[in-house]
């Protein structure tokens, strides 16, 4: 029997989506026949040499569920998926030859550990590449600036002057039925992962499954049905419950849905319910995501670097019992430990939490940010390369921040944020 050729794969990396996907469409535009893929790397969840996963059990969790809602929605397309569990630079080379591959479509990336993944493809294969994970896209950006600025507030001021957002792209319509290539790929297991089964903890403020449908329907649900948007600036500094903030990160975060689909929907409810400050604030949040990805870009490896992008040559602790203490909720301050306790526990912690335990690492442990970092990876649900790494530079001293020396408070803090540790009574009483 003479094996079909298929043109093209689409590579789902952090896109897992087919609404607003620009490779999608592209690879539909531009092929004969098609086909996605996806590949689940096992070194993505050994252990580091600090003695925690790459990848941690809660976002492997959330992604298996995404690359499933991927999967049955590729289907109503009549497009199959590719699902393989392989060291990705020995399953591209064979898929690529089994399915005769001519051309593969993906979201263009820029940082190191994407760009070593894709020297995996053979140099005859076309590589076609575009930006799809931005509020501004890259060519406006260009328009405003040459380098991008130290301070956040210059970029979010240019942005909202002189550039617009650009429209969504829809669902494509069904391949037809005769060019679809009927391969059925099972999705791993956690178990297959490595991980136990595991139920989410009960005082868990995210306890939503991923996926580009149900990242839809908490988008709707915050926004239309709750109308918590409406409140998200006096709220967006809680610690408790599922909607002091919009929770819309890890579906940000592996592309199952776009941040243009975000502002869209944002825009509506502003045209049709309420426009207020709160929903300005949330807008105000999307573009310090662009923020950190265009740093990311313009600063390269220096992104990942021990001194930072602003830095200078500061000494960092590698103690491995202060960063044990740290990691396990044992330090002195509470408020620092019921917020790394949430997280070993859930996967997840508030903005609010993030800042503090960032901040209480680097300026007063003195730990290697990079370290720090590299936890939040490992265990953060909704973790994102770029807002993780940028975010961590600012609270080090050694990226963003207009004011480097800064040092939280964590006393203080609680007392603002927990005024009747309510918070800390949920995760040290426990």
């Amino acid at each position: 029997m003479q094996k079909q050729k298929i043109n093209s794969l689409v590579w789902f990396r952090n896109n897992l989506r087919v609404e607003d996907n620009s490779s999608l469409i592209n690879a539909i535009n531009n092929s004969d026949k098609i086909i996605g893929f996806i590949n689940i790397d096992p070194r993505d969840f050994i252990s580091t040499k600090y003695g925690f996963k790459k990848t941690e059990k809660y976002r492997a969790k959330f992604f298996l569920e995404s690359v499933k809602e991927l999967k049955s929605q590729l289907e109503k397309l009549n497009i199959s998926l590719i699902i393989t569990y392989d060291y990705l630079d020995k399953s591209i080379p064979q898929i690529i030859k089994q399915y005769e591959i001519e051309k593969v479509f993906l979201q263009k990336e820029w940082t190191r550990d994407e760009l070593l993944e894709e020297s995996y493809f053979p140099k005859n294969i076309d590589l076609v590449k575009d930006f799809n994970q931005f509020l501004y896209s890259p060519k406006d950006v260009k328009t405003l600036y040459d380098n991008i600025p130290r301070g956040f507030s210059n970029f979010r001021k240019k942005c909202e002057k002189y550039l617009s957002v650009d429209n969504i792209l829809p669902i494509p319509k069904p391949l037809n039925n005769d060019n679809k290539i009927a391969i059925d790929y099972p999705i791993p297991s956690l178990s297959d992962l490595g991980f136990n089964l595991f139920e989410v903890h009960k005082n868990s403020v995210f306890k939503f499954n991923g996926g580009e449908i149900n990242g839809k329907k908490r988008i709707d649900d915050y926004f239309f049905n709750t109308k918590n948007v409406s409140n998200y600036k006096s709220t967006r500094n809680g610690l408790i419950g599922e909607n002091y903030s919009s929770k819309f990160s890890p579906w940000l975060a592996n592309g199952s849905v776009s941040v243009k689909y975000i502002y869209n929907q944002l825009k509506k409810y502003e045209s049709e319910v309420d426009k207020n400050d709160s929903t300005y604030w949330l807008y105000f949040e999307l573009i310090w995501r662009d923020f950190f990805k265009y740093v990311s870009m313009q600063h390269k490896d220096k992104f990942f670097s021990k001194d930072g992008i602003y830095g200078d040559n500061k000494e960092w602790s590698t103690d491995i019992d202060i960063l044990s203490n740290w990691i396990n909720g044992k330090t002195n301050e509470p408020f620092v430990n019921a917020n790394m306790i949430e997280l070993l526990e859930t996967g997840f912690m508030s903005n609010r939490g993030r800042q503090n335990v960032a901040n209480y690492l680097t300026k007063e442990l003195k730990i290697d940010w990079r370290i720090g970092a590299e936890y939040f990876e490992s265990m953060l649900i909704d973790y994102d390369v770029h807002s993780n790494y940028g975010n961590w530079l600012y609270n080090a001293g050694i990226g963003n921040d207009s004011m480097p020396f800064r040092k939280f408070n964590p006393k203080l803090q609680s007392e603002r944020y927990d005024p009747n540790k309510l918070y800390e009574k949920t995760w040290l009483d426990d």
